[in-house]
């Protein structure tokens, strides 16, 4: 019976929270089967331990700390391959809108801890003092994150228009007029 109760209780968590944690993948990986791929990896190691997670004071947040941990590994993996390999392999970015794409290339340009700290704060509205609890740092280490990292996002989406300058008509200068002469 407690066991019923207790995958009830999995069921119900999974279901109110797998979409957010796909999206928090997807934001730190840019490849949406790997997102699904950390997202059901996270939620199996929940499931495993769910007599303890279920007791935490956020689920979700233990969940997304391992899917945060399982991308930063994916990624470490993949930069020893390509090193391997002698070569960068191809970026695979998704045809979802201009946004997303110039979104996810510019999240992939950050330092691990900045892109991680961005997602948290602005995909899965977290505040500082929740993400510096999630990570164990200090709130002012999180601060530093998220100004450089929406620095350096803002610099890597920034798209450069064709120049705007162009020669503007000169307002017409009035006609002077020459004072009449005097005849004496």
């Amino acid at each position: 019976m407690a066991e019923a109760a207790s995958r009830l209780d999995f069921d119900e968590f999974y279901a109110s929270s797998a979409a957010r944690l796909v999206r928090h993948g997807y934001a730190l990986t840019g490849d949406m089967a790997e997102a699904q791929d950390i997202a059901q990896e996270a939620f199996a190691r929940a499931w495993q331990r769910w007599a303890a997670v279920r007791d935490c004071d956020s689920p979700e947040a233990w969940v997304r700390r391992v899917a945060t941990n399982l991308a930063a590994s994916r990624w470490r993996r993949i930069r020893v391959a390509r090193a391997a390999a002698g070569r960068t392999g191809e970026e695979h970015t998704p045809e979802v809108s201009t946004d997303t794409v110039a979104l996810v290339s510019g999240l992939r340009t950050l330092s691990e801890r900045q892109r991680t700290v961005l997602v948290l704060h602005y995909m899965c509205d977290l505040t500082v003092d929740q993400i510096a609890t999630e990570l164990e740092c200090p709130t002012g280490s999180v601060k530093s994150w998220l100004s450089r990292g929406r620095t350096a996002l803002a610099a890597a989406v920034r798209i450069v228009e064709p120049d705007q300058r162009r020669e503007r008509p000169r307002p017409p200068v009035p006609a002077r007029t020459e004072p009449e002469a005097s005849h004496a």
